[in-house]
């Protein structure tokens, strides 16, 4: 182990490359999850039918002019998983590395996500194949128009109803909301979430994917006759979930030990200053550039060993597919709090159950998010807006719900949460879709 100046400890940097990991498909990933479920309940493969595959997949080729008077054609999708039981509901994310599979099974954790919280949504979810880095703030909006122009047909406030993800924010938000406005020439905040306070958006909307995973801890915790206080935490991504959820830990007492991004794994065994860190994040272009010239951490010389890092709690909050059966045996954190999707393969669940980890799945963990987001999309419909507070206390009750529904089908069928988090999730989905039948 290497010091700082500041005493500190870090992982010792050996010179090796950085490990490169053999990752499995999203889709395939979200198949399997969901199959396994489908195995425990012993659906037939008419209920099967009914709520496995995507209802709508529309791909779009988005021609958009530039700065220097060029056209560009981007490519772009939003599928549709489920309205079984309300709107399709998912974000919109603009990476380059977006794929159709990706999307497809965003939408379907969309789905399942809705359902285990019970809020009136089903999934969806789109992407643009873009790094939004490269363009500039006039193509990035013309862009965004161009897109929720070409969906115009297939979204609304009682069709689909896009959010933020992965590089999109309320700005964006508010574009698409506009555009859609402009097509029918009628004010309609209801038809995305996540936009700006200014143009309908919820109070606590922000922070609402960290506060919901912390409402999970705190349950887990419970759980398993655990303090928070004095508990060591890594979390993998200090984007927006990633640093409210530290801050929100730190304040319950716990250490965050690591955290990173795309400029890499930052380290300090005595916890990290978060208060420091996020402000060295905000004065850096929403990154941690050169956070270890702070003097508040240590860089680590490999991203990915956060993962195994020896802590109470392991909170992967960036893309899919980061455990996977390449790293799962090293991992040794208590509880594994998803914060992203997908983080874990499916092939890592399986290493992971047998060494007794406890894992908070993302259908689960993570849709605090997306039940403020319902929020926003009720008092939207209302025309009446609540105070952060009522917002904070309903996120807690649907948290607190969706957390002991899950853990009882756990204890029930003695399988994992994530098992369990899907089988609620299947059990509403098959019961709505029996009851409406089928049209024709």
């Amino acid at each position: 182990m290497s010091q700082n100046g500041n005493g500190t400890k870090a992982p010792k940097k050996n010179g090796r490359k950085k490990r490169r990991y053999m990752t499995m498909n999203a889709y395939t990933n979200a198949m399997l999850q969901f199959d396994q479920a489908v195995g425990v309940l012993g659906l037939t493969s008419d209920q099967v039918a009914m709520i496995k595959d995507p209802r709508k997949i529309i791909q779009l080729s988005l021609p958009v002019r530039m700065d220097d008077s060029s056209i560009r054609i981007f490519h772009a999708y939003r599928v549709q998983h489920s309205v079984i039981r309300g709107p399709a509901k998912g974000g919109v994310r603009f990476h380059q590395d977006v794929s159709l599979d990706e999307v497809k099974a965003l939408a379907l954790w969309m789905t399942m996500k809705c359902s285990v919280v019970n809020i009136p949504f089903g999934g969806g979810k789109g992407g643009i194949v873009v790094d939004p880095r490269t363009l500039s703030l006039g193509e990035l909006e013309r862009l965004s128009r161009r897109y929720f122009a070409a969906l115009a047909e297939d979204i609304g406030p009682d069709q689909d109803v896009p959010a933020p993800d992965v590089n999109t924010n309320p700005q964006v938000m508010a574009w698409f909301m506009d555009t859609y406005s402009m097509r029918y020439n009628e004010y309609t905040p209801a038809v995305v979430t996540g936009k700006p306070l200014e143009l309908g958006g919820s109070k606590g909307r922000d922070i609402a994917t960290a506060q919901g995973t912390c409402y999970c801890l705190d349950e887990a915790a419970k759980h398993l006759e655990m303090d928070l206080e004095g508990a060591k935490v890594a979390i993998q991504g200090f984007g927006n979930a990633g640093s409210n959820a530290a801050d929100m830990l730190v304040k319950k007492g716990a250490k965050v030990v690591a955290i990173s991004d795309i400029t890499g794994a930052y380290y300090n065994e005595k916890g990290i200053d978060i208060k420091a860190a996020i402000a060295w994040k905000n004065q850096h272009k929403s990154i941690l550039t050169d956070f270890e010239q702070a003097g508040k951490a240590e860089k680590m010389d490999d991203p990915m060993k956060l993962l195994e890092l020896p802590v109470d709690i392991l909170i992967p909050a960036a893309l899919e597919n980061q455990i996977s059966d390449q790293n799962a045996d090293r991992v040794q954190a208590r509880i594994i709090a998803e914060a992203a999707n997908g983080p874990v393969t499916h092939l890592a669940d399986q290493i992971l159950g047998k060494k007794g980890t406890f894992i908070i799945p993302d259908i689960l963990c993570n849709a605090g998010g997306v039940t403020v987001s319902y929020f926003e999309w009720v008092q939207n419909r209302m025309g009446f807006y609540w105070p952060k507070s009522k917002v904070t206390e309903e996120l807690r009750w649907f948290m607190r719900k969706g957390f002991k529904a899950t853990l009882h089908e756990s204890l029930k069928h003695n399988v994992s949460m994530r098992v369990a988090a899907f089988i609620v999730a299947i059990e509403r989905l098959t019961k709505a879709a029996e009851l409406r039948g089928l049209y024709a």
